[in-house]
């Protein structure tokens, strides 16, 4: 049975057949619906149903009637005929119209022997017998729900799982309000007394949160929850038994929560009877154990340890006597929290008793933190300390091992790279004895202004022993460093000649490999002997300058190797340069200075060739035209064809030979002096007639042929 989403709904409501979905007639009376079915139905619960749910809506609404559908669709006549009378006998004053929902073809007949219309005056109301689809000749269609073709949105489950949370939340929150008032009574008239125990009869049965909780959303649907009407009609609007129950949700609620409010107070004072004396007797506890053996612990703990290992073990044990009392500080801070709270309340009977517990807990406890973070610093002070000793140490170790190892270095590079590993190993060492001589000095500070174990009472601490081992470690270490620095000079000696020694080898080769080049450029590229006279003094000029700088090439290069045997001796070695360098520079020099030599030969002959040349051809000769020009000219030819012969010619070294320049660089030069002679000799046919020899034949055809 179903009923109206927004009607209220009494304590333990029976098994419904009916329903009130919300929609009303054309008079603004409730629809109420019975449907059947074709199971036998209990006429005893369906009377029980009707009463429960003409008791919900209100006077006012109970007077405008009810228009009762009953929907015989899935049932029997007989079963509707019954339920039309049982109608008569339970609300005949509150029925106005009855329709009964007939199934298309099944009653015909039997509906003949029986008219509704005609009992009328004996029923007390009008019974209408009409199909489905013709309901809505009497009702309108928005106020129908779909069953009957309507357009009317109703969820019987929905509004009967309301209407038992509304009927719980009623049992509840009257249940509650009773025991309240009567807790609340009872403490207010009795003195409050410290001693008396908290009993079972001061708890109510139903949790007040819960019921709160409960009504304020029972509330927020009873508000939320709307009708909506057809069109023409108001649409929206809450329903008459909605606006009763509201009311009533809300004054059940503002009287439980006046009633629980009152009852916090007297559970708050109680409690805070209760906090008080469980705070005074944990505070002495923690009082006591602080003051007894967490004081004795600190005592015997005083020494620093010789080494990293010792520190380690001493901040283990202190780690443990923390742990001891971190248990105590936890309490600590839980009692602390629960003085605040009860300071907070403001009663004035127990404002100076927590003030002064307050405060005597936290003396002795932040004097025992104190105790803890000091003792805990010095400890990790003490660790630093000895694990920069150790690693200093350590770093002298392999300090020590690296200057006692020999040094057998490859070349110059990697003495420098070794040289540079010993100054940074030596740098660290420095870096590392500073940062332990800092260390010692702050642990030397924290023990000289070690503060009293006790409380309010100077001890006298004597820290000699840790004072006298921290400065003797320093001071080891000060002198390891200082023999080591002492042994590091002289292998910086020792290396920086080697580097020399190195540099001077290094030297001596690159001396070789230049004058190799010089030799190879004065083969290869000098090998032009100037088209004349000017050209070819220029060029007997950067000779001798080339000469030069390849003995200064030499000359350089017989220092170095000079350089590397007093090294040798002074690195107390065997001479590494006499081997190989010395050999090849000497071979060099020696192939240079051969062609050097033939080179300046042909170049002053060349210097000869072009200057007894311009005479003649220029005809500047100042000796007789008869004897010395006839020598210039004997000379011209003889020097020619010696310098032609002499291009020719190879350099002969001890290992082989080697040639001036390429075939056509020499071709090109003797072509040259080739056209000079020829010139010349045209001339002294020319110029000597008589004296000459005749040209006749073939020698005066290719002279001429030649012009």
């Amino acid at each position: 049975m179903q009923f109206s989403r927004n009607v209220h709904l009494c304590l333990n409501p029976p098994m419904l057949f009916d329903t009130v979905s919300g929609g009303k007639d054309r008079r603004s009376g409730l629809i109420l619906t019975i449907p059947l079915c074709s199971e036998q139905t209990s006429m005893e619960e369906l009377s029980t149903t009707l009463d429960y749910l003409l008791s919900i809506p209100s006077e006012k609404c109970k007077a405008r009637g009810f228009t009762v559908i009953v929907d015989g669709r899935k049932s029997q006549w007989n079963i509707v005929k019954t339920v039309v009378l049982m109608l008569q006998n339970v609300i005949p004053a509150e029925v106005s119209l009855v329709c009964v929902v007939k199934p298309d073809e099944f009653w015909d007949k039997k509906v003949t022997h029986f008219c509704f219309w005609k009992e009328k005056d004996r029923l007390g109301f009008e019974v209408i017998l009409v199909s489905a689809n013709k309901l809505t000749r009497y009702i309108e269609p928005c106020q129908l729900t779909d069953e009957f073709g309507g357009s009317l949105v109703y969820d019987h489950m929905d509004w009967l799982n309301k209407r038992l949370v509304f009927e719980k939340f009623t049992k509840e929150s009257t249940s509650l309000l009773d025991e309240l008032a009567v807790i609340n009574e009872s403490e207010a008239g009795s003195q409050p007394d410290k001693d008396r125990p908290l009993d079972g009869n001061f708890l109510p049965s139903f949790d007040p949160e819960t019921v709160l909780q409960t009504g304020h959303e029972l509330l927020s649907e009873l508000q939320q929850r709307r009708f909506n009407g057809s069109e023409g009609s108001t649409a929206w609007s809450p329903m008459d038994d909605e606006l009763l129950a509201q009311p009533q949700v809300m004054k059940l609620l503002d009287s439980l929560r006046e009633q629980y409010t009152k009852y916090q107070e007297v559970c708050r004072q109680r409690s805070k009877r209760t906090q008080l004396e469980e705070i005074q007797t944990k505070v002495m506890q923690v009082v006591n154990w602080l003051e007894g053996p967490g004081t004795e612990q600190l005592r015997t703990q005083w020494g620093i340890g010789d080494s990293t290992r010792a520190s380690q073990a001493l901040q283990q044990k202190h780690e443990e006597i923390e742990s001891q009392h971190s248990e105590w500080f936890a309490v600590y801070v839980e009692l602390n929290q629960q003085m605040a709270a009860l300071l907070s309340a403001g009663d004035e009977e127990d404002l100076a008793e927590l003030k002064s517990l307050q405060q005597q807990l936290s003396d002795v406890c932040y004097r025992q933190a104190s105790q803890l973070e000091f003792r805990q610093n010095l400890l990790q002070s003490a660790h630093e300390f000895h694990g920069t000793a150790q690693d200093l140490s350590q770093q002298l170790d392999g300090l020590l091992g690296m200057l006692c190892a020999d040094v057998t270095p490859t070349d110059g590079a990697a003495v420098q790279q070794t040289l540079k590993h010993l100054e940074e190993k030596l740098k660290s060492v420095e870096g590392a004895l500073q940062g332990l001589r800092e260390k010692g000095q702050i642990l030397l500070d924290q023990i000289s202004n070690q503060t009293s174990w006790s409380y309010g009472k100077d001890i006298v601490i004597k820290n000699k022993e840790n004072i006298d081992h921290i400065q003797s470690v320093m001071e080891d270490m000060q002198l390891r460093k200082q023999r080591c620095e002492d042994m590091v000079d002289v292998r910086r000696l020792k290396m920086l000649q080697m580097v020399q020694l190195f540099k001077c080898e290094e030297d001596a080769t690159q001396a070789v490999e230049w004058l190799g080049e010089l030799l190879d450029a004065l083969l290869k590229t000098h090998v032009r002997l100037g088209d004349d006279a000017q050209e070819t003094k220029i060029l007997l000029e950067k000779h001798k300058k080339f000469v030069d700088v390849a003995q200064s090439t030499y000359d350089y290069g017989r220092q170095l190797l000079q350089a590397t045997v007093v090294l040798c001796q002074s690195l107390r070695c065997t001479t590494r340069s006499s081997g190989d360098t010395l050999p090849r520079l000497n071979r060099v020099w020696k192939q240079f200075s051969v062609t050097s030599e033939e080179r300046l030969q042909r170049l002053e002959m060349a210097s000869a060739f072009h200057t007894a040349a311009e005479k003649i051809l220029t005809g500047c000769s100042e000796q007789s035209e008869t004897s010395v020009d006839l020598e210039v000219y004997e000379e011209v030819e003889a020097v020619g064809k010696s310098l032609l012969d002499r291009l020719t010619v190879p350099v002969i070294f001890p290992d082989g030979e080697q040639y001036f320049g390429s075939p056509s660089d020499m071709a090109s030069s003797a072509e040259h002096i080739r056209d000079r002679i020829k010139l010349v000799e045209v001339r002294r046919l020319f110029t000597w007639p008589v004296t000459c020899p005749p040209l006749t034949g073939h020698r005066a055809y290719m002279v001429l042929l030649n012009l």
